[in-house]
């Protein structure tokens, strides 16, 4: 795929620490990506992202939907979100990048932080949405964005549906593969690295489902009992990073290193924080038979390779963990309603789908499922750019070739 379309760094001018926005691709001049906050953040790192958001889009293009693929992008935040100084980072970071915001880039929650952060930020930049770029796109623009106002107010077992879709999505993909592998899903074994929006999620359908999270881990540590944990309990202990208060532990469950996620005996493995998390040096250690990639990136290409050759299946994350994308824009176009139930049973089929057609295709061509995954997007992106053009920025003000209507500022 070609060089992206916009790649750009930031420096702080009070704090002097960088910020970055890489727009892979746009599809009728809009594009779609999260932004994320964490140290260490790098310029590649995005740029890997916004790649894979566009991979997620085209995934999910489907003809009879209202949804139309955007084109990919991503932003990132080289700081620590617990870092005093991160919100008023994050504020001007957003002031810098509101021309984009406005234009062509629609933005959300990703690692390190929350929506109702963001949006405040966002506000505070000046912004009327994080997604306004997308509402000259919209039949009526007043119904769309109550219908996503009403969806963000819905909460389930007081956990809010903007932050289970994705793990519910993560979720019926793991439930998928064990399927087709005609293996029962009670007795089955979980390890979940990371308990904030995504990997929460994702403990708590799989758990459900019956399987049994044996290990969590979080920024102190790993959680584990071999009977399994109490999901339920330690969803309830998070603070606003996923770090779980220990206090609440049984006395059969057990405090280990941080590491020992990855060494836990499961038959799935969890990844759901950082990138770049499996390595080639930690991948002997995996016992796992499935990886599902609920954070971005988290297996690195050469610990795949070496994973793939001792039978273990990576599910991609540009599959995997494509839902909590995909929901906002079924809501937002009008696919599906507000209701938990009605955007669940949505979220369960699309996934079904998707992961049984790369999977399917991993068959065929004798390939990995995130090889097949990029054939997948390889024959989608031609239909998409010849039904709604180039992916290439063609026009003015970021545009796709006509203007652009802009909302007025609040």
């Amino acid at each position: 795929m070609p060089a992206p379309l916009i790649s750009l760094t930031w420096t702080d001018h009070v704090t002097g620490r960088q910020g970055f926005l890489v727009v892979d691709r746009l599809v009728r001049g809009v594009s779609s990506g999260g932004l994320r906050m964490r140290p260490g953040c790098t310029l590649e790192e995005v740029t890997g992202l916004a790649r894979g958001m566009t991979m997620k889009e085209a995934l999910h293009y489907d003809p009879e939907s209202r949804y139309v693929p955007l084109g990919g992008a991503k932003g990132g935040i080289d700081c620590d979100p617990r870092d005093p100084a991160a919100y008023g980072l994050l504020v001007r970071y957003l002031r810098a990048v509101r021309p984009y915001v406005e234009n062509c880039w629609t933005t959300g929650e990703d690692l390190g932080l929350t929506q109702d952060l963001v949006d405040r930020a966002a506000a505070e930049a000046g912004l009327v949405s994080t997604v306004q770029a997308v509402y000259p796109l919209l039949d009526d623009e007043a119904a769309a964005r109550a219908r996503l106002a009403d969806a963000f107010a819905v909460e389930v077992d007081g956990i809010g549906l903007a932050e289970l879709a994705g793990g519910c999505g993560v979720a019926e993909s793991v439930l998928t593969a064990l399927d087709r592998a005609g293996v029962p899903y009670r007795g089955t074994r979980v390890a979940v690295q990371g308990l904030g929006t995504m990997g929460g999620a994702t403990a708590r359908f799989l758990a459900r489902a019956g399987l049994s999270v044996v290990a969590v881990a979080d920024v102190e540590g790993t959680i584990a009992n071999p009977d399994g944990l109490d999901v339920e309990a330690l969803l309830a202990a998070r603070d606003g990073y996923g770090t779980v208060d220990r206090s609440v532990l049984r006395p059969a469950d057990r405090r280990l290193p941080g590491a020992a996620w990855s060494a836990v005996d499961a038959e799935i493995l969890v990844p759901a924080a950082v990138s770049y998390a499996i390595t080639p040096a930690n991948q002997a250690r995996i016992r796992a038979r499935w990886i599902a990639e609920a954070a971005n990136m988290p297996v690195l290409p050469e610990a795949e390779a070496l994973l793939a050759a001792r039978g273990v299946t990576v599910l991609p994350d540009v599959v995997v963990n494509s839902a909590t994308n995909a929901w906002w824009w079924w809501t937002l176009f009008g696919d599906i309603g507000a209701a938990a139930d009605g955007a669940f049973a949505h979220v369960r089929r699309s996934m079904r789908a998707l992961l049984t057609l790369t999977l399917d295709r991993a068959e065929r061509d004798g390939t990995t499922p995130r090889a097949a995954a990029h054939a997948v997007v390889a024959d989608r992106l031609p239909v998409l750019a010849e039904r709604f053009g180039s992916y290439r920025h063609e026009g003015p003000s970021f545009g796709s070739g006509r203007p652009r209507a802009r909302a007025p500022l609040g």
